[in-house]
């Protein structure tokens, strides 16, 4: 077949029938009633299987040219300077966390035993790299209907120890982050936002809009097949700190000093000069550790994937919006039984999903079951309350491994009485209106 091609028209060729293969064998069925309707799923069309492909055909196993065409265009989307891409949104996580541990922060910099801001009622790995490095999580209560941070009790979680604040946006609907960021900036902290859920928002700071992610010293995202956009796995680390964005790209690649990218030697010009540590004079740069890191690097594959998404992305977000109004306008005549999501002041929601508190206790342990049984597929707002987790066993009785400031009453309302349904941008009307009518049914049992 490829005999009488040079190289570039066979990739032609093997494109065009990934295409094709792609129109006849992955086109999306059309929803018929009694379908199964999951909270999210992956929607895509022959745009990613021709990236994906035509970076496996380079055989470029690592990040590269995708790579760099993501991170320049999502930053430029975002309108923040850097972007890293990472290999999942819990390693974005971790990322962020740990480059508020460097050194290179000075009497900034998060040590062993400073204190961390955040909430229990979210998803783990928001708080799993402050107890792992051996800070101090500071878990604060919610409010409901818009399952994020009381500002409130924000002053009365400090301490002579608190260095951060680190909390998600829950389910796309913006924390209160004119409270929160003026709190960090009076108190002199750190911000990471964990936008893993909330990929398109915006928030107006009064100087106009602007994304979620952006607002705090680091922002994370997840591109796991139910968030915003997919890569398959995938995250990013962004920040418009230089600082923040070396020490991010050091930890990121094995915790290295030299930021010539993989398979380029000397692009920074002093491989073999230099004094560095206790090392040898002119020892080889590209093997110089400033941190303790990781290799939480992404592939091109993925990229390349994530370069298409990106290209449907603001189509995405609308069509989350209009779920979501087409899901609150439905159950309107329900608040009498159960209390629906509100977005904060002062947000544009991209919302992830639509979350649902029941009034009556004990009315979720009914309904959510109905609603499995009839092909509607829930999910409980992640941990409810981490803290009544079994990874938290060991450390319950622990001495100053974490505080808890007031009561989490509302969390604890949330692990009891809360559940949430999609709105992910394939659903249909059909789908939604299936949705609501059986939530409605299942309120009458």
């Amino acid at each position: 077949m490829f005999e009488n091609m040079n190289e570039e028209e066979a990739r032609k060729h093997i494109l065009a029938e990934v295409t094709a293969y792609c129109d006849k064998y992955h086109t999306k069925k059309d929803y018929k009633k009694g379908d199964r309707i999951p909270y999210a799923s992956r929607v895509y069309d022959h745009d990613e299987m021709v990236n994906l492909v035509d970076s496996s055909l380079e055989f470029w196993l690592t990040s590269g040219r995708y790579t760099e065409e993501f991170e320049r265009k999502f930053g430029e989307y975002l309108g923040v300077r850097f972007v890293s891409l990472v290999n999942s949104g819990s390693s974005a996580n971790l990322l962020a966390f740990m480059t508020l541990t460097s050194p290179l922060l000075g009497d900034k910099r998060i040590c062993r035993g400073d204190e961390v801001i955040t909430v229990a009622a979210g998803f783990p790995t928001t708080i799993a790299p402050i107890i792992q490095f051996g800070a101090v999580p500071v878990f604060v209560d919610v409010t409901i209907p818009q399952y994020n941070i009381d500002v409130a009790m924000l002053e009365e979680a400090l301490s002579d120890k608190t260095k951060a604040v680190m909390i998600a946006h829950t389910l796309g609907n913006p924390f209160d982050l004119r409270a929160v960021k003026a709190f960090c900036d009076r108190h002199d902290l750190w911000l990471i936002e964990d936008n893993c859920d909330a990929l398109g928002s915006r928030y107006d700071m009064g100087d106009g809009m602007k994304y979620t992610g952006t607002i705090g010293d680091i922002g994370t995202s997840s591109f796991y097949p139910p968030h915003h956009m997919t890569m398959g796995e995938g995250g990013a680390v962004y920040t418009d700190n230089p600082l923040l964005n070396k020490i991010i790209r050091s930890m990121r690649d094995w915790g290295r000093d030299c930021i010539c990218p993989p398979g380029h030697d000397n692009e920074c010009g002093h491989r073999f000069d230099g004094k560095r540590g206790e090392l040898p004079e002119g020892y080889d740069h590209k093997y110089v550790y400033s941190h303790f890191g990781y290799n939480l690097k992404a592939t091109d594959m993925q990229a390349a994937i994530g370069c298409a998404q990106l290209s449907k992305f603001p189509e995405f977000v609308q069509k989350r919006k209009h779920n979501f109004q087409f899901l609150t306008d439905e159950l309107e005549d329900t608040k009498d039984q159960l209390i629906l999501p509100k977005a904060a002041e002062h947000a544009d929601p991209s919302w992830f999903g639509f979350c649902i508190t029941c009034n009556e206790s004990g009315r979720r342990a009914k309904l959510v079951p109905y609603l499995e049984q009839h092909g509607i597929q829930t999910r409980m707002l992640f941990a409810g309350n981490i803290l009544k987790h079994p990874c938290f066993d060991q450390i319950r009785s622990g001495d100053k491994e974490y505080r808890v400031v007031g009561t989490l009453d509302n969390t604890d309302r949330i692990m009891n009485d809360t559940f949430w349904i999609g709105v992910y941008p394939g659903m249909t009307d059909d789908m939604l209106k299936e949705m609501t009518d059986r939530i409605k049914e299942g309120l009458r049992i």
